[in-house]
């Protein structure tokens, strides 16, 4: 468990001390997410952070602290006049929204995904942090009852670019979770239930966020922050694009389509990525298993998808379209043939 805590928060690390002093740590910050990350997860080493039974709740509440106190330290130290230099600034922002979108999504991603209150709530508020409340219901409501399927804004078809899947699915994702919640709160009003909209309180969080950022920084803690959140949440289209290029579930001759499995999904083993966010590349065992916490789940079985890279190699990939296409087209074609019905 504790390659799970060390690979998540040393970047967290690196970053509020690039936040205080500036100088040479946030590089520091952003190479431990990168450079660092690509290296270590070449090495050929026995460690799998793979812990069977587990829940690893505390790694996610102190994950979640984390983020709490880089938020408020970035976003302060952006503001405040004469405190970073220009290139600081830029290091700062390229590093808190990588470490948000890659880091903290996996752990608010993992809190949603609790079945206790407290956690699910957590996971919302660092979601809202990152102007990103209402992904707990698209993730929830429609990534899971639809992945793999066109039904489902955040997969990724065959042949389409990131960019192309990016300027889509930002908008669809929002009102596909929108529509899902209105249809439920209809059925509930119609069993006699009253309850909040969800997407009044992912508004609320987004605008008590915007004030915390004011009150840090003023206007230039606003803008800091709408900076900041746009690349975190454009770092987790990327991860979605990744892990779901292509793969879609086969309709059956009665017009039902085929359960979610393991063939779904795309997968990486790397050690050192997949402890820093979490095991996230475990992908098709997450939607195999959504409850299951974050250290039990497993890599098994020759049907489950295999990036040729690390996820945050592939996700370098995703932005340059003609060598993305060139690698994985002909992967998910083998797949295709494999998956046939």
């Amino acid at each position: 468990m504790i390659w799970f805590a060390l690979a998540s928060l040393t970047p967290a690390m690196l970053l509020a001390l690039g936040a205080l002093w500036g100088g040479f740590w946030p590089v520091l910050g952003l190479l431990s997410m990168t450079a660092l990350v690509f290296w270590l997860d070449r090495l050929q080493t026995p460690i799998r952070p793979n812990i069977q039974g587990k829940s690893g709740l505390w790694v996610s509440v102190l994950q979640a602290c984390a983020h709490t106190t880089l938020w408020c330290l970035t976003l302060w130290s952006i503001a405040r006049p004469d405190h970073l230099n220009w290139a600081n600034t830029v290091v700062m922002i390229a590093g808190a929204g990588l470490y948000f979108g890659q880091i903290s999504n996996s752990n608010a991603h993992e809190l949603i995904h609790n079945s206790n209150r407290l956690p699910r709530r957590l996971g919302i508020a660092i979601y809202c942090s990152v102007l990103f409340g209402h992904h707990t219901s698209a993730h929830m409501r429609v990534h899971h009852v639809h992945a793999a399927t066109l039904d489902d804004p955040n997969t990724a078809r065959f042949g389409e670019g990131f960019w192309r899947f990016f300027l889509r699915a930002w908008p669809q994702s929002y009102q596909a979770g929108k529509q899902a919640e209105d249809v439920l709160r209809a059925k509930q009003r119609s069993d006699g239930i009253r309850s909040w909209h969800p997407y009044v309180w992912y508004n609320a969080g987004a605008l008590a966020a915007g004030l915390g950022a004011w009150a840090l920084g003023g206007f230039s803690g606003l803008i800091a922050l709408f900076l900041i959140a746009f690349y975190a949440q454009f770092q987790l289209y990327l991860s979605d694009y990744v892990q779901h290029y292509g793969l879609l579930r086969h309709t059956k001759a009665n017009g039902r389509r085929e359960p979610m499995g393991p063939q779904h999904s795309w997968n990486a083993p790397q050690w050192y990525s997949g402890a820093m966010m979490l095991n996230a590349p475990r992908h098709s065992d997450h939607h195999a298993h959504p409850s299951r916490a974050f250290p039990d789940l497993r890599l098994q079985g020759d049907t489950m998808p295999i990036l040729p890279h690390a996820l945050p190699t592939m996700a370098v990939l995703a932005l340059l379209p003609p060598i993305w296409h060139r690698v994985m087209d002909g992967r998910v074609m083998d797949r295709m043939r494999t998956n046939a019905p």
